[in-house]
Order: structure tokens, then sequence, then C-alpha cells
């Protein structure tokens, strides 16, 4: 099962290391994305926002140290970085913490230890990262940001509610009543569930209007709605 706001992208040019990393942290409850160069990796980065980074230093076309300084000077991103790398070097360690990395590990490495490090970076830095991420879908409640797979979509401020309330409920039941608790909180009772309908189905329609986006919301009839993680 997916976790709200538990996106990784790994940077690895191995792709066997690559694909060890990414079956441990997805066995963790992590999405992952892949990249195997730096400048696929600030491609992936642009479209789906991760909430988290683990990137190699000696990557092909343009080094790990290059992307940090990317992702931390010209992208201004305060995501967190796990630096993995084949140099043993103290101060190689401390140039990688220096350019933006919060943690620095060494190959040849235990993938379990890795998923325990990004963990408690996570629990570090939790506040640098509230957004909830599912299939490529992005919220960011603080900024009021809504993005898929790169293209930013405009919402009202009811709808911008609904879609984020929805995905900090994946998968489950929302009744409309719930849904009216949210927006109208002091005066819901006065306010007709047809009002939730009608919002649904422009928040829909606006994500129907980016092409390739999934199904992401689901009426139960009778019920209310769900948020189809995946």
């Amino acid at each position: 099962m997916r976790s709200k706001g538990k996106t990784i992208l790994i940077v690895e040019d191995d792709t066997k290391i690559r694909q060890l990393i990414k079956i441990y942290l997805e066995n963790a409850g992590f999405e992952v994305w892949e990249a195997g160069d730096g400048i696929e990796a600030q491609q992936m980065f642009e479209i789906y926002d991760p909430c988290f980074v683990i990137m190699d230093l000696m990557l092909p076309g343009q080094s790990g140290e290059e992307l940090c300084q990317w992702i931390r000077g010209e992208v201004k991103s305060d995501v967190p970085i796990i630096i993995l790398t084949a140099k043993i070097d103290e101060q190689e360690r401390i140039k990688g913490l220096q350019i933006g990395a919060d943690d620095y590990i060494t190959k040849p490495f235990s993938p379990q230890e890795l998923v325990v490090r990004v963990e408690t970076v996570l629990r570090r830095t939790a506040h640098r990262c509230s957004k909830i991420s599912y299939k490529g879908l992005t919220v960011k409640p603080i900024r009021g940001e809504a993005i898929y797979m790169g293209e930013h979509i405009s919402f009202t401020q009811h709808e911008f509610r609904i879609l984020h309330f929805l995905m900090n409920h994946p998968n489950q039941i929302v009744t409309r009543e719930q849904i009216l608790e949210q927006l109208y909180p002091n005066d819901e009772k006065f306010v007709i569930e047809r009002t939730v309908d009608v919002h649904v189905s422009k928040l829909r329609d606006k994500l129907k209007k980016i092409e390739g986006t999934p199904d992401f919301i689901e009426t139960i009839r009778g019920m209310g709605y769900r948020f189809v993680a995946f």
C-alpha cells in the first residue's frame, strides 16, 4: 500500500542496484520513480516532484554533485537527499553534505539500512514535504497547488479542498456529509449535498482535460466518493 507524501526518485546508473533499492522501498510503502543518469533525473524531478531523492555521485552525463546543486540552487527545492556512492573518502562525504545532501551512504550497503535511513531523514524533515502524491498527481496544501505529471491544474478553493480531503483518505469511501463538514464546518446543515456533487463534477472535468489522466475519483452510489490511489 502506498502512503501519502512518500514518493522517492532513485538516480542510479547501475540497473541491478536501482531495482534492488526500488524493491525494498516499495515493500516499505514508498512510491518509486527511477532515473539512470543526471539528465533523466532532472526531467523526472520536474514531472513528478518527489518527496525524496536517492542519488549516486558517479552518474553518466551529469554528476550527482551537479544534480544536487541543481536541485538546491536552480530549482530551490529543500527535498531530502541521500547520496549513495562508492567514494569513502571523508572529504568526499563532507563535500556531499555541504552541497545539500541530508545523509551519505557508501557502497556496498544494506538495502534494509537504506530504508531505515530514508525513514529517519523523513521524520527529521517532515515539515519540508507537506504534499500528497499518487500516480503522478500531487497536491501541495500550503501552496494551494495541484500538479499532474508536471502540469499545474487550476481549481477553485472548494474543488482543491475536496481533492485534498479525498487524497488524504486514499481508497476509502468518503460520504457527502464528511465533505460538507470539511467545506462548510460552521453551516454545513444549511448546504445541500447536491453542492458536493457539483464541485466533484467540475473537479473531474478539469482533471480529464489533461491527456492521460486516469479516473482518480470514483462515485460509490448511495454512499459518496472514493479517491482511487492505485
